[in-house]
């Protein structure tokens, strides 16, 4: 309770600094522009649900990746002839039927020929997960002249676009986070077309530079002896070509690449202080190291060109042998486009040339309507919250709530200063966030209220409490923070998103609930000096309960036996209903005759038509809208039927049609699949640290219980038939933490009562333990209802499935903390550890008395 000058300071700075930085962002714009320029400027990025973005659709040069599969082609058929006993040939190339062909100069060898060009056929198959067959890209034939043609097939350039796609959508989305915490959405539109959406970049053009730039990069040998000029004019030399330089001339290189860009594993802006300008260091893995070793060796005085989408950035003379498997790229480089090249080398080069074809802003996809719903329920939301600790806890409440308040403020303030994108699954985080806070404040106050039971004074009651709570505190917030540590660098999209406000929020969760609290208490104190600590004024479960949870433990265990089976069951057979940001669907681009769209009035005439999930959001000018429209079982048929009822019920509203367009889900396999990988390991860690902090039937019985809730709150989208979208995913991450909370608080009063109570049975003293946490627990978990009910009742059907699947989740997870961990550590052979010392004592006295 010594508040020393230093302490106070820290708080009152850390208080005033969170205000600075956060208030801006909640001003309007004007007030923001008076604002004197040494305040700092608002950096929260709010993502597309909640304020909209830049919109983009790209499009796959088909034309150019034709060039370029003829170009390879052609450059393996050379490279196969001639290691065929020198076998001689012209090859030329035939654009307009996709095809090369072959003129032997020894017609004799044609047949050993047609064998050798076997060995170039190339299999495309974009099946990633489901293993199918690929197709052919390659036919081969004798023509009437003579020649031999090899011609690209009809089904091998589909196969391969269709790929490219795919490639393409996930070397976006590296490339995106690469700039930071913006959370994109990246829809396959089409056969050959990529949607990008992103929130709140203002630099429209760098975004497009990005995005669209190829960032291919190769290195290769220059011919020596001839200028690009000469060999243009004498004819160029057999595998050689010219290529455009950065500096407006051109080279002539060979064709054979001596090394490609993806040997690097890194790539960084840097500055060579000798000359004086940016540059981009780069590093090979170890293969390229060795290769880039034998090249640099091998031609000692020989210039060697570094090229970047077909541009020679530069060429220069090596000078020795260079055997550390690194270098650096020099050219015209601004510090900002030295930056920007690296990002695009380190997220990998486009498989294919992507052309902006459309470019406008659209709207939050949630719509205004359904984010003002949020909005006032989650006012309503924390006007409870507030309202029930007064009540529950009169002054300490108040407390409470303050440190509440500036647990708020600093994670808004944090996320400003990094300049963070909020969405959906970060305002999860902030949920799970609070709810920590306040259980924090609750078991302080609970273990003050057990110190004063027990006959210690006040002063003596408050410090205990802080001190002895403080364990507790750290243990259960820093097993969250070990899971969004994991989240982040594992995931990506809202995965990131979640576990970044996660991790801000229990940093600043361990300030608040402490410290600041207990300097408001200390103050309190020293003012009011009380004989009693009045604590607590309104409980659902009184002190001194003696619940037998351990008689009832097979039944329970039984249950969530059955329970989970069936949830898995669920899954397995009937799966579920998956929204758009999985399975895709049908977009559906709208335009209102006479005036602005009302989004909200779509949403309404839209609302009942039975066809799955529907969004909706304002998409270019005004009277655009863009309705997405799930997948329908039925196939494309079914699909062209949602489309007319959709047609059908904007037409007396007078809303028309412009276009329809197929679409991917958001949500690509990969990213679902490193998601779920993510989960895993964060569990993993979290088993490890327990272990190291408990002992290891804590550890597994702690892991357990959270499979168990996670798997129990899966079943409920399989068996009701909630829709699983991107949200959902958030929900199902902000249940692992609230489980993990209550069981780490349940588990840390059950190893302080085995050594309080070395004696007394394990079930007892597990039935004691819970009895003694319960009423934090119900407390706890009755302000996080507090908070999410409101959500459920007046959060709008875009928030609907994110917070039924969060309550139900937060329920279940206080079930079975509560109920189905005891049994748990029982069954996994947790003992007492007199029993163990009382056996060691034994087993060496009778061996004393042996000897």
């Amino acid at each position: 309770m010594n508040q020393s000058p230093f302490r106070v300071a820290i708080i009152l700075f850390v208080a005033i600094a969170g205000i600075l930085f956060a208030a801006p962002n909640f001003l309007p714009q004007q007030v923001r522009d008076a604002l004197p320029g040494w305040l700092p400027k608002p950096g929260l990025v709010l993502g597309l649900d909640l304020q909209g973005g830049s919109h983009l659709l790209l499009e796959v040069d088909r034309a150019g990746i034709v060039t370029q599969r003829l170009s390879d082609v052609r450059r393996d058929a050379r490279n196969v002839l001639a290691n065929q006993n020198g076998i001689g040939n012209i090859i030329t190339t035939d654009e307009a039927n996709n095809a090369i062909y072959i003129e032997l100069t020894d017609p004799t060898q044609k047949e050993q020929a047609l064998t050798a060009l076997q060995g170039i056929q190339n299999t495309v198959n974009n099946s990633m997960f489901s293993g199918g067959v690929g197709v052919d890209e390659l036919a081969f034939a004798e023509r009437p002249d003579g020649r031999i043609s090899v011609t690209l097939t009809p089904e091998g350039i589909t196969q391969r676009m269709s790929s490219l796609v795919a490639q393409s959508i996930e070397v976006i989305r590296s490339r995106i986070d690469e700039l930071g915490t913006t959370e994109p959405t990246i829809q396959r539109q089409g056969d050959t077309r990529v949607m990008v959406q992103v929130p709140g970049f203002g630099d429209s053009t760098r975004l497009k530079n990005i995005i669209s730039q190829t960032a291919r990069l190769t290195f290769h040998m220059v011919y020596p002896g001839l200028t690009a000029a000469q060999a243009e004019a004498q004819g160029l030399p057999a595998g050689t070509m010219v290529v455009p330089s950065q500096d407006g001339g051109s080279e002539l290189l060979y064709e054979d690449v001596a090394l490609g860009g993806e040997s690097l594993v890194d790539a960084q802006p840097s500055y060579d202080s000798q000359r004086g300008i940016p540059v981009v260091s780069f590093k090979f893995d170890t293969r390229g190291a060795v290769t880039f070793s034998e090249i640099t060796s091998a031609n000692v005085g020989q210039r060697f060109a570094i090229v970047l989408d077909n541009t020679v950035i530069t060429a220069p003379v090596i000078q020795q042998p260079i055997t550390g498997g690194s270098g650096q790229i020099s050219g015209s480089f601004t510090t900002a486009s030295a930056n920007d090249l690296a990002v695009l080398l380190r997220a990998g080069a486009l498989p294919a040339s992507l052309n902006v074809i459309e470019e406008r802003t659209v709207d939050a996809s949630l719509g205004a309507d359904s984010i003002q719903a949020g909005l006032t329920a989650g006012i309503v939301a924390s006007v409870l919250v507030v309202s029930f600790m007064i009540i529950a806890y009169g002054v300490w409440g108040v407390f409470a709530n303050v440190s509440l308040v500036l647990n708020v403020i600093l994670i808004f303030a944090a996320l400003s200063t990094l300049g963070s994108t909020l969405t959906l699954p970060g305002i999860a985080g902030i949920v799970l966030t609070i709810g920590m806070a306040v259980d924090a404040n609750v078991l302080i106050y609970e273990r003050m209220r057990e110190e004063q039971r027990a006959g210690r004074t006040p002063l003596q009651a408050i410090n205990a409490g802080f001190e002895r709570a403080w364990g507790t505190i750290v243990d259960s917030h820093l097993t969250q923070l070990v899971a969004a540590v994991v989240l982040y660098f594992m995931g990506s999209g809202p995965v990131q998103g979640f576990a970044v406000t996660l991790g801000l929020g229990i940093l600043t969760s361990l300030f608040t609930s402490y410290t600041v609290t207990s300097y408001q208490v200390n103050l309190w104190y020293k003012r009011v000096r009380p004989k009693e600590l009045k604590i607590q004024h309104f409980r659902f479960i009184p002190d001194g309960t003696k619940i037998p949870f351990m008689k009832i433990s097979r039944y329970v265990i039984a249950l969530s036996i059955v329970m989970s089976v069936i949830s898995v069951g669920a899954a397995y057979f009937k799966g579920f209903n998956l929204g758009i940001d999985f399975v895709g669907g049908t977009a559906i681009e709208v335009q209102h005759v006479g005036g602005p769209a009302d989004v909200a009035r779509v949403r309404e005439l839209l609302d009942g038509l039975d066809v799955g999930e529907i969004q909706i959001q304002g998409f270019g000018t005004p009277e655009d809208v863009l309705v997405r429209v799930q997948a329908q079982e039925g196939g494309q048929s079914a699909d062209q039927v949602a489309v007319q009822k959709v047609q059908d019920a904007l037409a007396g509203d007078n809303y028309e049609v412009r276009r329809t367009e197929a679409v991917s889900g958001t949500v690509s396999g990969e990213l679902a699949w490193t998601g779920t990988i993510a989960v895993i390991i964060a569990l993993t860690c979290i088993l490890m640290y327990i272990w190291f902090r408990f002992e290891w039937q804590f550890a597994l019985a702690a892991v357990t219980t959270t499979s168990h809730d996670i798997i129990m709150t899966i079943g409920l989208f399989s068996i009701t038939g909630l829709e699983f979208n991107l949200s959902s995913i958030a929900a199902v991450l902000t249940l692992v933490g609230l489980s993990l909370n209550e069981t780490v608080v349940v588990s840390d009063r059950i190893r302080e009562n085995l050594v309080k109570y070395r004696k007394m049975p394990l079930p007892e003293l597990i039935d004691l333990s819970i009895n003694q946490t319960i009423v934090r627990t119900s407390l706890t978990q009755f302000t996080v209802l507090l908070a999410l009910v409101p959500l459920v009742l007046f959060g709008g059907e875009a928030l609907r499935s994110f917070t039924i699947a969060m309550t139900f989740g937060s329920i279940v997870g206080m079930y079975s903390s509560v109920i189905v961990n005891g049994p748990i550590l029982i069954n996994f052979g947790l003992k007492q550890k007199a029993d163990e010392e009382l056996a060691a004592k034994k087993e060496k006295s009778s061996d004393g008395a042996s000897v």
